[in-house]
């Protein structure tokens, strides 16, 4: 609240100044006011509209309220700006995947891994993609190394737990879940 009432004051003093209307989107999405947040990306963008991170976080506040179509024309606008960008890769493998897409949300994730191999939800969320088409080893291990960079990630190793018992590894996945459970 405080930031955001701070971001106020700075946009009364210079209106055109897009990084604090990004800022001040950030703040609102932090607060879960997307609606809100969205109408500040949009101002950001009216300013400076080559702004992949507005772009980019924009489609995060379209995903939020449901819209994964849209999110995936702000994610496909801030790659087109910013063609290095994991994290827009990354999000927008997981608006794909709400659309059912597993196969083009797991292109993008080894797009944004690519780039960015400690990104760790990417490896978590590849896990999930590969597990919905069937694809239980390679599932495994992307949990893995997602575990191997954040061993405390308990939602991996719930999921690590489902495929290893999809598998068959009954013993191993008793092993992930209660490391899961013990995080969690």
């Amino acid at each position: 609240e405080e930031a955001i009432a701070s971001y106020h004051k700075a946009l009364a003093l210079k209106p055109d100044y897009a990084e604090a209307h990004y800022n001040l989107g950030n703040a609102l999405t932090d607060l879960g006011k997307q609606e809100e947040a969205i109408a500040s990306y949009h101002k950001a963008l009216a300013i400076k509209p080559d702004y992949a991170e507005a772009h980019s976080n924009l489609g995060n506040a379209l995903r939020d309220l449901g819209k994964p179509e849209d999110a995936v024309v702000s994610y496909g606008k801030a790659l087109g700006l910013k063609p290095g960008f994991a994290e827009a890769y990354y999000n927008l493998g997981n608006a794909l995947t709400d659309q059912g897409k597993q196969e083009e949300a797991i292109a993008s994730y080894h797009k944004a891994l690519a780039i960015k191999p400690d990104l760790t939800e990417a490896h978590s969320n590849l896990g999930l993609a590969l597990q919905d088409l069937g694809k239980l080893d390679e599932a495994v291990s992307s949990y893995r190394k997602a575990l191997a960079l954040k061993p405390d990630y308990a939602e991996t190793h719930s999921n690590l737990g489902t495929a290893l018992r999809d598998l068959g590894k009954l013993d191993e996945a008793i092993a992930s879940y209660r490391q899961a459970l013990g995080l969690k």
